[in-house]
């Protein structure tokens, strides 16, 4: 069991205050690459960290693992908070998330491959092209990001 099982073994269906990381990772033709996840929405490999790790470190293991790219350096572009990350799963737990947003272009190797358990398909997009099925927060944090870089 991860972390996260752990503590619910203690603290049952309770809200809890969870640390996650989301990459948007760019190529050279200035493409990103998705992640589908298992309910149907496009969005940006990430996940929550694990004790000891760092954000960094999260970020380029949840990229990994979901699309089977390896990625090197990452930065910083913003934390995501408050009352919107309220959710609740259909087991009936409940989290508020911290979640620190970073950006990388360095590809350092790998193969796109979903991993068949978080990520149905995996792939870079145009930024003109993005699927329709994008989660909103995330086309408004990628269209945001490009437009403060040009």
């Amino acid at each position: 069991m991860g972390y996260i099982e752990d503590i619910r073994e203690v603290v049952g269906n309770q809200p809890l205050l969870l640390t996650g990381v989301g990459v948007g990772v760019f190529n050279e033709k200035g493409e990103i690459l998705l992640q589908q996840n298992v309910d149907g929405r496009w969005g940006i490999p990430g996940g929550f960290m694990e004790l000891g790790e760092s954000a960094e470190e999260a970020g380029r293991r949840e990229v990994l693992e979901e699309t089977g790219i390896e990625i090197g350096k990452v930065d910083l572009v913003t934390v995501v908070s408050g009352e919107h990350t309220h959710t609740v799963l259909k087991n009936g737990h409940e989290y508020y998330s911290v979640t620190i947003v970073f950006v990388s272009q360095d590809i350092r190797g790998g193969e796109i491959k979903a991993d068949g358990i978080e990520t149905l398909e995996a792939g870079f997009f145009n930024l003109q092209q993005l699927p329709e099925n994008l989660n909103p927060m995330i086309k408004s944090m990628i269209l945001q990001y490009v437009a403060t870089v040009k």
